[in-house]
Protein backbone atom coordinates (compact mmCIF):
# COMPACT_ATOMS: atom_id res chain seq x y z
CA UNK A 1 0.00 0.00 0.00
CA UNK A 2 1.40 3.17 -0.59
CA UNK A 3 2.27 5.80 1.74
CA UNK A 4 0.83 9.41 2.01
CA UNK A 5 2.56 12.33 3.60
CA UNK A 6 0.52 13.99 5.97
CA UNK A 7 1.16 17.53 3.85
CA UNK A 8 -0.82 15.29 0.54
CA UNK A 9 -3.63 13.95 3.04
CA UNK A 10 -4.65 17.39 5.41
CA UNK A 11 -4.64 19.28 1.68
CA UNK A 12 -6.72 16.68 0.07
CA UNK A 13 -8.90 16.45 3.36
CA UNK A 14 -8.95 20.07 3.52
CA UNK A 15 -10.24 20.42 0.20
CA UNK A 16 -13.03 17.49 -0.03
CA UNK A 17 -15.29 20.13 1.60
CA UNK A 18 -17.31 22.37 -1.12
CA UNK A 19 -17.62 25.03 1.52
CA UNK A 20 -13.77 25.39 2.13
CA UNK A 21 -13.41 25.02 -0.80
CA UNK A 22 -15.80 28.22 -1.59
CA UNK A 23 -13.48 29.61 1.20
CA UNK A 24 -10.76 29.15 -0.91
CA UNK A 25 -12.25 30.85 -4.00
CA UNK A 26 -13.61 34.07 -1.34
CA UNK A 27 -10.20 34.73 0.21
CA UNK A 28 -8.38 34.44 -3.85
CA UNK A 29 -10.46 37.79 -4.34
CA UNK A 30 -9.21 39.47 -1.52
CA UNK A 31 -8.80 38.78 2.41
CA UNK A 32 -11.46 38.62 4.89
CA UNK A 33 -12.26 37.68 8.63
CA UNK A 34 -13.91 34.92 10.00
CA UNK A 35 -17.02 36.76 10.95
CA UNK A 36 -17.27 38.04 6.86
CA UNK A 37 -16.53 34.36 6.06
CA UNK A 38 -19.49 33.00 8.17
CA UNK A 39 -22.31 35.53 6.96
CA UNK A 40 -20.70 35.17 3.65
CA UNK A 41 -21.50 31.39 4.06
CA UNK A 42 -24.57 31.43 6.32
CA UNK A 43 -23.39 29.59 8.94
CA UNK A 44 -22.17 30.06 12.71
CA UNK A 45 -18.84 31.43 13.69
CA UNK A 46 -17.79 28.63 15.67
CA UNK A 47 -18.44 26.35 12.13
CA UNK A 48 -15.93 29.11 9.85
CA UNK A 49 -13.47 28.98 13.01
CA UNK A 50 -13.64 25.18 12.29
CA UNK A 51 -13.57 25.12 8.77
CA UNK A 52 -10.73 27.92 8.54
CA UNK A 53 -8.77 25.89 11.09
CA UNK A 54 -8.64 22.54 8.46
CA UNK A 55 -7.48 25.03 5.80
CA UNK A 56 -4.61 26.38 8.02
CA UNK A 57 -3.92 23.28 9.08
CA UNK A 58 -3.23 22.10 5.24
CA UNK A 59 -1.51 25.17 4.75
CA UNK A 60 -4.31 26.46 2.39
CA UNK A 61 -5.03 29.96 4.78
CA UNK A 62 -3.27 31.84 6.65
CA UNK A 63 -4.73 34.00 9.85
CA UNK A 64 -4.05 36.80 11.53
CA UNK A 65 -5.44 38.11 14.90
CA UNK A 66 -5.44 42.31 15.39
CA UNK A 67 -7.27 43.25 18.35
CA UNK A 68 -10.55 41.01 18.22
CA UNK A 69 -10.63 40.10 14.51
CA UNK A 70 -8.87 36.83 12.88
CA UNK A 71 -8.63 37.84 9.27
CA UNK A 72 -7.83 35.34 6.50
CA UNK A 73 -6.19 35.59 3.53
CA UNK A 74 -4.51 32.42 0.89
CA UNK A 75 -1.47 30.72 2.27
CA UNK A 76 1.32 30.28 0.06
CA UNK A 77 1.27 26.63 -0.25
CA UNK A 78 1.76 25.83 -3.99
CA UNK A 79 -0.33 22.25 -3.94
CA UNK A 80 3.14 20.39 -6.47
CA UNK A 81 2.80 17.32 -4.02
CA UNK A 82 -0.90 17.15 -4.85
CA UNK A 83 -0.64 18.14 -8.90
CA UNK A 84 1.87 15.70 -9.17
CA UNK A 85 -0.41 12.61 -7.28
CA UNK A 86 -3.42 13.39 -9.23
CA UNK A 87 -0.69 13.86 -12.61
CA UNK A 88 0.31 10.31 -12.04
CA UNK A 89 -3.16 8.95 -11.24
CA UNK A 90 -4.40 10.50 -14.66
CA UNK A 91 -0.99 8.61 -16.60
CA UNK A 92 -2.28 5.82 -14.64
CA UNK A 93 -5.93 5.82 -15.97
CA UNK A 94 -4.80 6.67 -19.28
CA UNK A 95 -2.83 3.72 -19.77
CA UNK A 96 -5.35 1.40 -18.43
CA UNK A 97 -7.75 2.64 -21.27
CA UNK A 98 -5.10 2.46 -24.08
CA UNK A 99 -4.09 -0.83 -22.83
CA UNK A 100 -8.33 -1.26 -23.24
CA UNK A 101 -8.65 0.23 -26.60
CA UNK A 102 -5.72 -1.85 -27.95
CA UNK A 103 -7.64 -5.13 -26.56
CA UNK A 104 -10.80 -3.91 -28.44
CA UNK A 105 -9.33 -3.41 -31.59
CA UNK A 106 -7.97 -6.84 -31.71
CA UNK A 107 -10.91 -8.58 -30.86
CA UNK A 108 -12.49 -6.40 -33.28
CA UNK A 109 -10.34 -7.83 -36.00
CA UNK A 110 -10.81 -10.79 -35.65
CA UNK A 111 -14.71 -10.48 -36.01
CA UNK A 112 -14.44 -8.58 -39.60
Amino acid sequence: MVQFTGQLNNAFSALADDTRRGVLQRLGKREASITELAGDFDMTLTGMKKHVQVLEDAGLVVTEKVGRVRTCRLGTRKLHEEQAWIAQYQAMLEARYDRLEDFLERTRGGDE
